[in-house]
């Protein structure tokens, strides 16, 4: 017949009270032997505390004793053989981990081990997180090496013909370098994202023109936008902030290389920086390109992410440019918005709140 769990408990709770009771009473017939053989009355406050003193050695020596008893020792492996197993599980990287053993033994009552097992649980799931995170990042990362390599590979043996022609061999050389470039800026930018998503992340903050570096950097890519005969419809208030202008400048890159990128030719693309009523720095830069679906925005900022694999292979994108400017952007306490539609282009907003600022230094 199977004991209930409260007569168990009780009785537990009896046991122990009996053997402390024993062990205090072998230790007032042992301190009343030694007082006798001494000859010695100690005080009666001395004589109890002496007599607690010696009960609760005795019992804590019963304590030990018992658990070396290899029925006691076997109970107790077997108790903790779960958790023993799911922290080496955890250690050899598996952390698919099940300790429903103990919610059957507990039944939603109070345990010292309860608060353990939840801590476990929850570890276990972030580390499992952890671990998808880092194999899907490896396996990103060495998909996109392994595409321009390819190329490389392909194309430098392909010189190896004697036959080619020399407008092959400009054409193949064209490859390889456009590949090698690609693999340069997959390298940096993975170096960048690195490095924001550290601990520390060195941040030189000063007071700057930003109408100043965003047209400095409409102007620098001048070339790609007239190239694609793009309208570009620039629209900037004198702004002074205290920032990185450095990594902010990435931002800007980043942003507007991507509207160049997947505006068609002779479309428009608008680039707006003003001061709110609230005293908010905006930086909008919107496009009438292609746009984007729901699905992509919602898994923009998202590492190596590319909605279209092979639309982004050919343009040159790694899917890193915009987690980098997340991080950037994050790293300001600034916020960032993306509108978009398919077929009816984007519009990106950043906002940087009021102490980036300065409107004394206009």
């Amino acid at each position: 017949m199977k004991i209930p769990e409260a007569v168990k408990r009780i009785l537990g709770f009896l046991i122990g009270v009996v053997s402390l009771l024993l062990c205090w009473s072998l230790a007032y017939w042992l301190t009343a032997f030694l007082y006798s053989a001494i000859h010695w009355t100690p005080h009666e406050l001395a004589r109890q505390l002496l007599t607690a003193l010696l009960g609760m050695f005795l019992f804590g020596c019963s304590i030990h004793y018992i658990s070396k008893i290899k029925f006691v020792r076997e109970r107790q492996d077997k108790f903790l053989h779960p958790i023993i197993q799911a922290m080496r599980m955890m250690a050899e990287g598996n952390f698919s981990i099940d300790l429903s053993y103990y919610r059957n033994q507990f039944k939603g009552r109070e345990h010292p081990y309860t608060k353990i097992i939840d801590s476990m649980n929850h570890m276990a799931d972030r580390l499992g997180e952890m671990e998808e995170m880092r194999q899907e990042f490896i396996s990103n990362v060495s998909h996109e090496i392994q595409s321009p390599l390819t190329s490389i590979s392909g194309f430098a043996h392909a010189l190896k013909n004697e036959h080619l022609t020399h407008e092959e061999r400009i054409h193949y050389l064209e490859i390889i370098e456009t590949e090698s470039i690609r693999l340069s800026k997959l390298s940096d930018n993975l170096l960048k994202l690195t490095a924001l998503e550290s601990d520390y992340v060195p941040c030189e903050l000063k007071a700057y023109r930003l109408d100043h570096q965003l047209r400095h950097i409409i102007l620098a890519n001048e070339p790609q936008w007239s190239e694609k005969e793009l309208n570009m419809d620039i629209s900037l208030e004198p702004l002074t902030i205290t920032a990185d202008g450095d990594l902010l400048e990435q931002v800007w890159i980043n942003l507007l290389h991507n509207s160049i990128k997947f505006t068609k030719k002779e479309g428009t693309i608008k680039v707006k920086a003003f001061e709110t009523s609230d005293h908010h720095v905006v930086v909008k830069i919107i496009d009438s390109g292609m746009g984007m679906s729901e699905k992509t925005r919602m898994h923009l900022f998202e590492r190596f992410y590319k909605a279209d694999p092979s639309r982004n292979r050919n343009s040159g994108g790694n899917g890193l440019g915009m987690p980098i400017v997340k991080k950037i952007v994050d790293l300001h306490k600034a916020k960032i918005q993306v509108t978009s539609e398919l077929g009816k282009g984007t519009e990106i907003t950043v906002m940087f709140s009021e102490p980036l600022f300065n409107r004394d230094s206009l």
